[in-house]
């Protein structure tokens, strides 16, 4: 019997402080936090809440083309600082943004060159043996973040009303000063099996280590130089939801995201009943959603307001990102989509109330 073909989950991690003094960042680069860099055929735009109409924060900036396909293609997530919206899906918003080659030089060449030098990132093609999320922009887009392939261009749909007033609450920002900032990071990315084979390695060098101790009557010690692995007290609350998230990301527990377009959800808790009917069909060509990227508990200790603001208060156990399967486009005008978010809060965090 012939095995299903492998799509890797890729892990993101911190990779070290963005300095935006020194390099100007863009549509390639994937990074936590900072402004986000739209497409150059996209104004300067801010969203705020569905909620309570604040200004959103930045979080996580994701360019992630489709193989196959002649999209540059981006994914912004957004959050609502306010307390009262804290760990509400509908306080969060994610917006796909894509476009042609052609269309992103034209919009360059209708505008004023800049000055500012771009982040210049070591960067191979990330499904082998890639250091970062980040793209010199002359490589065109080496980076393959899925397997699906588009072989056509995606028909012009026509925008209704609900996608209309969604967007709605995107804001030109070109003069606005009070947009919360949280500081940036590079985002650096390996691959789960990968990490899962290291892992087995140092068991079992582990494993001789101890033996040798036994056999010879010895303390060597640890292998890792006795470093503190990360590992946050839990509650033995027996969640079995909990406990197979927790078993998931111990081989690396400071992944800030997960990427596998169209794999399976790691939900921290169950899930509602009726998960299938909350993951909303796409307000663009009405068609379904799948599942493509998740953040993840490690990237709230990274989340601090830029110049010295301090720590936010955005706490989540972790963000699930569903996006149109056919990674549509509303326009050629409207390159902008509105997917959605669901939000799980870590079971123990109300142990800390």
């Amino acid at each position: 019997m012939a095995s299903s073909r492998h799509e890797p989950t890729l892990l993101g991690l911190c990779d070290g402080a963005f300095d935006d003094k020194k390099y100007q960042s863009s549509f390639l680069t994937n990074k936590i936090g900072g402004l986000p860099d739209w497409l150059p055929s996209l104004p300067r735009m801010s969203p705020r809440c569905r909620r309570c109409s604040s200004l959103l924060a930045h979080v996580v900036q994701v360019y992630c083309p489709l193989e196959g396909s002649p999209y540059h293609r981006t994914i912004h997530l957004f959050a609502c600082p306010a307390e009262e919206c804290r760990g509400r899906s509908d306080s969060w918003t994610a917006l796909r943004s894509q476009c042609l080659e052609a269309e992103v030089k034209a919009a360059r060449i209708s505008r004023k060159p800049e000055p500012a030098q771009e982040a210049l990132l070591s960067s191979t093609d990330w499904c082998d043996s890639a250091n970062d999320w980040g793209i010199d922009e002359e490589d065109g887009g080496a980076f393959k973040m899925d397997k699906q392939v588009l072989e056509e261009e995606p028909d012009v749909h026509t925008v209704d009303e609900d996608v209309v007033n969604r967007l709605d609450c995107l804001h030109l920002v070109e003069q606005q000063t009070d947009i919360p900032v949280l500081c940036p990071f590079f985002i650096s990315v390996v691959d789960e099996l990968d990490v899962a084979a290291e892992e087995d390695d140092l068991a079992h060098a582990h494993e001789l280590l101890r033996d040798y101790e036994r056999r010879e009557g010895v303390a060597v010690g640890t292998l890792d130089g006795g470093e503190e692995r990360y590992e946050k007290s839990r509650a033995h609350h027996g969640d079995a939801a909990f406990s197979r998230f927790m078993k998931r990301i111990s081989p690396c527990p400071q992944q800030v995201l997960r990427y596998c377009r169209g794999g399976q959800p790691l939900f921290i808790s169950e899930p509602p009943a009726n998960m299938g009917q909350l993951v909303m069909l796409c307000g663009s060509c009405g068609g379904p959603r799948m599942l493509e990227l998740q953040l993840m508990p490690a990237l709230v200790s990274l989340l601090r307001w830029k110049d010295g603001g301090g720590v936010t208060e955005l706490e989540f156990g972790t963000v699930l990102v569903y996006t149109c399967t056919e990674s549509c486009r509303m326009s050629e005008s409207q390159q902008l989509v509105d997917e959605f978010c669901f939000v799980q809060m870590d079971p123990d965090q109300q142990l800390f109330k």
